[in-house]
């Protein structure tokens, strides 16, 4: 089992893939950014994030999909929530949002390096793995509808994943599914490109 921890994930593990056809090969995709999506929404209401259900799918860059229409707090949806507080979603999620897909770059301004959050998820994976957890996570697998490795909450065990369990979504938020896998293939073919274009510029 190959588990391909890199910036981007997803597309060079497209070519793990293709250069070990028997391996079986994970990306560790979006499942930090659900992490801090849970940290942060755990902040604004303070809940601690352990009972905040809430998931980044799609690809570990900036398309990836928040589901908000999914996302709960000991299981009352976000909406109901806001409504309650006489808070607005859109400026939640405009906020949240630039928080959760810049949340490296805060983190190097204050630690000068951002390895402790992937470092973190990284042992998880190998830990859900080894010990055949049977959990499920957003994590990066390929996925045949797409074309391309992305992320989806999946059962993860010893033989990787296990099952993708697709969620619910709103319109908006398949749109957006499909417009991360585009971006995700734009950027799979930059890669397989740069090796020939390395070989030109040699020669």
């Amino acid at each position: 089992m190959l588990l391909v921890v890199s910036d981007p994930p997803d597309p060079l593990a497209d070519i793990a893939r293709e250069a070990a056809p028997k391996a079986t090969v994970l990306s560790t995709g979006t499942y930090l950014d659900s992490q801090r999506f849970r940290v942060h929404l755990g902040k604004h209401f303070g809940a601690d994030p352990a009972h905040v259900e809430a998931q980044v799918i799609g690809d570990h860059g900036t398309s990836q999909v928040f589901l908000w229409s999914s996302a709960r707090i000991g299981g009352v949806p976000l909406a109901a929530l806001l409504e309650r507080r006489g808070e607005r979603m859109v400026e939640l999620r405009h906020k949240l949002e630039r928080d959760v897909r810049y949340a490296n770059i805060t983190i190097i301004e204050g630690h000068d390096a951002s390895q402790y959050g992937i470092g973190i998820v990284s042992a998880r994976i190998a830990e859900i793995v080894l010990n055949d957890e049977c959990a499920v996570i957003p994590i990066g697998s390929y996925q045949k509808k797409f074309g391309v490795t992305l992320s989806l909450p999946s059962i993860v065990g010893r033989r990787g994943v296990i099952e993708v369990l697709e969620p619910a979504m709103s319109d908006e938020e398949r749109e957006g599914l499909k417009k991360s896998a585009d971006a995700l293939g734009t950027a799979l073919a930059r890669v397989r490109k740069q090796p020939k274009a390395k070989v030109a510029a040699s020669n």
